[in-house]
């Protein structure tokens, strides 16, 4: 396993995320406990360290199960991360029964790292309005109680949010985590959030490395390219490879949702192999090509919870994004066979409410309604 230096302790450069556990019967929020620990004691076996959680992951039920998991082993044997869910604007004014609810659904007494999630354009005043709902104060007394032992964020909002979150609270955040990955280098502008970070002197956590899984599944020409530069690597290596080449980097979450997923990125993991100038290149045309038209959806689910019709979104934008890729064909509407109508993307009544939720500020309502026509057509 490879390891970063972090303020004197050395972190897994390849980190478990509990976003995608295994489920059973597809069903989000019915996590696959025995999987689940089986992923987690391999993992530790191999060497990673870090295990990332989060209040609204698998409706609630991550934390629960990932604290079990990890309670059979020594507390100073891994390093736990969760965060206060301002993805929510609800949960704003909840910061302390919120905190005191995830010790205790993970069991433990403090979290190695605590970060407020997602900062972005919708919660960003909320964050910073200190006097009105006490984020900022509160974990910075937890740190100081030792309940919280490093304290960051997470953003998926753009570099300017995440300027006005750092000139506010950035002299107290000791890492960032950022969505990025060789896509994302430029269609969500990390390279110039990255960059920003730099700045401040502030170590970069990535989150989708695979963008949800994308980056697992390329195309025949865009392998053979690749394969032509290094033959053995396999295809989720590459991404991989790719967040090696950034010093910035310290820890890579991976959301991993069986165990071969696990073997194969913690296999990648032996070894640290940036990539050269004409590696670089070559990943990032093949990024260009890839974008045209996709909706950066990572399927976090928040979005499901908050919509009225129960609509799968985003199992519906994955189906967007693939009819969009192809110019139509036949994959999106025999998947759409199998589903009842109540379900289809004309089922989407427009409120917008899933929006208000979503880290990748996509404009669902919009995409459901393009959706509707093109199966239309």
């Amino acid at each position: 396993m490879v390891y970063r230096d972090f303020q004197g302790i050395k972190l897994s450069a390849l980190g478990m995320g509990a976003m995608r556990l295994p489920v059973i019967n597809g069903n989000d929020a019915d996590i696959d406990a025995v999987a689940a620990e089986e992923m987690v004691d391999y993992a530790i076996k191999q060497g990673v360290n870090y295990f990332d959680t989060a209040w609204g992951y698998h409706d609630g039920k991550s934390e629960l199960v990932m604290g079990k998991a990890l309670d059979r082993y020594p507390r100073d044997s891994f390093y736990l991360a969760t965060k206060f869910p301002g993805y929510d604007l609800s949960n704003m004014p909840k910061v302390k029964e919120i905190f005191e609810e995830q010790l205790k659904k993970c069991g433990v007494e403090y979290f190695d790292f605590y970060l407020f999630h997602n900062v972005c354009e919708m919660n960003i005043d909320a964050y910073l309005d200190d006097g009105k709902y006490g984020i900022y104060s509160y974990l910075m007394e937890q740190k100081r109680k030792g309940r919280i032992r490093h304290l960051g964020f997470s953003a998926h909002g753009s570099r300017e949010v995440i300027k006005r979150f750092l000139e506010a609270y950035g002299k107290d955040m000791e890492f960032c985590q950022l969505q990025i990955n060789y896509v994302d280098w430029t269609f969500q502008d990390a390279k110039a959030k990255a960059e920003l970070l730099d700045e401040w002197k502030i170590p970069v956590w990535v989150m989708e490395p695979l963008r949800g899984g994308r980056l697992a599944r390329l195309s025949e020409g865009d392998m053979e390219k690749l394969k032509a530069l290094r033959p053995d690597e396999k295809t989720p290596a590459w991404a991989f490879r790719f967040l090696q080449s950034l010093p910035q980097v310290k820890v890579t979450l991976s959301g991993m949702s069986d165990l071969e997923q696990l073997k194969e990125n913690i296999s990648t993991y032996e070894t640290d192999k940036p990539l050269n100038k004409e590696e670089m290149d070559t990943l990032l045309s093949i990024a260009d090509g890839m974008l045209k038209g996709a909706l950066p959806c990572t399927a976090c689910h928040y979005c499901v919870s908050h919509c009225p019709q129960e609509l799968d979104i985003p199992g519906l934008l994955a189906l967007y994004n693939e009819h969009s890729f192809t110019e139509g064909g036949f994959i999106a509407p025999m998947a759409l066979m199998a589903m009842p109508e109540e379900k289809h993307p004309s089922a989407c009544v427009g409120c917008q409410s899933c929006e208000q939720v979503c880290p990748q500020q996509i404009k669902i309502s919009k995409a459901m309604a393009d959706f509707a026509v093109r199966l239309k057509g």
